[in-house]
């Protein structure tokens, strides 16, 4: 299943809700299917996070709902009389989950990586996190902050919680998993190594573009052999796959969940292969114009423009 967040100009195209992409015999049927609508407004969650909730009837619903439309024509011709699909061109993509409530970063997870930026292998995992106001949707820009003038893209693979997860071990961790997204962790590296610390650096606005979708895990089993890439105007700068991950998905979300409660909706981007700007020779960072591809096997490419901050009303 392919889980999108989307508005429509009915919505004045700026109240994302949770849409499933409808494939009939095998093909994108073109429609989106509106999840809220098979819902009485006062019957759907308070919390948009709810949704991502693998245990909530909400999205137990909305899967069963897609499986039968999928699988029954005359269901499909029904639901569209009744409104409960949107045609693909009329749905506006946000980001999968538009404001998680919790981005959670592991740093130096590809062995390349951590080699290229002259640090050890970890042992463990290193954690840090994103605010969750950095993100933004497929073909927004990223904005460069007026004080920064190295800012740097990082392309990952990223995982969305769909299940509260607290102390799980990492031989059930799949089951705690809704699927997968693509990520771009961008960076702003003066921030990050001038302050000695990396929450700013990290958690600029705009600097977590997302998607374009989340891919279930009944279509990525196994998320450990997936070719990852980015491209810089063209130019492929970080090309590598997710069996050069240092820590597995498991084993991830074994350590996080260790010492910290996650929750649908969660948000955790799994590290960077080798690549990025800042440590190339010479360096590469990003420049209002610049166009950034993220693209990963099975998931697609996330696409993202670079402004200038006050050129778009930033």
């Amino acid at each position: 299943m392919r889980i999108i967040s989307f508005a429509t100009q009915e919505s004045n195209w700026n109240t994302p809700r949770l849409g499933i992409i409808l494939n009939v015999d095998g093909r994108d049927s073109g429609f989106r299917l509106d999840c809220e609508q098979l819902f009485a407004t006062a019957d759907r969650p308070t919390n948009t996070l709810a949704w991502f909730d693998m245990d909530g009837r909400w999205l137990q619903a909305a899967r069963e709902t897609a499986a039968r439309l999928e699988r029954d024509r005359t269901a499909f011709d029904e639901a569209r009389a009744n409104g409960w699909l949107v045609p693909a061109e009329d749905a506006y993509w946000f980001a999968p989950v538009p404001r998680p409530g919790k981005i959670v970063c592991v740093g130096l997870n590809y062995r390349d990586h951590a080699e290229e930026s002259g640090l050890s292998v970890p042992k463990v995992p290193v954690i840090f996190s994103k605010f969750s106001t950095c993100v933004i949707a497929p073909g927004e820009p990223v904005v460069i902050p007026t004080t920064s003038e190295r800012v740097d893209y990082e392309a990952e693979l990223a995982i969305v919680i769909g299940r509260r997860a607290k102390h799980v071990l990492a031989s059930r961790a799949y089951e705690y998993i809704l699927g997968y997204t693509a990520f771009n962790d961008v960076t702003a590296r003066d921030f990050q190594f001038g302050d000695g610390q990396w929450q700013r650096g990290k958690s600029c606005d705009t600097f977590a573009p997302m998607g374009p979708m989340i891919v279930t895990t009944d279509e990525i089993p196994d998320p450990h052999t997936l070719r990852i890439s980015l491209a810089l105007n063209g130019t492929v700068m970080q090309e590598s796959n997710t069996d050069q991950l240092i820590f597995s998905v498991p084993q991830m979300i074994e350590f996080i969940s260790a010492s910290i409660t996650l929750e649908p909706g969660d948000v955790i981007a799994t590290g960077t292969p080798a690549g990025v700007g800042f440590a190339r020779k010479p360096p590469v960072f990003l420049k209002p114009g610049d166009v950034m591809d993220v693209n990963i096997e099975r998931i697609g490419g996330l696409g993202s423009s670079v402004a200038a901050a006050g050129s778009i009303g930033a």
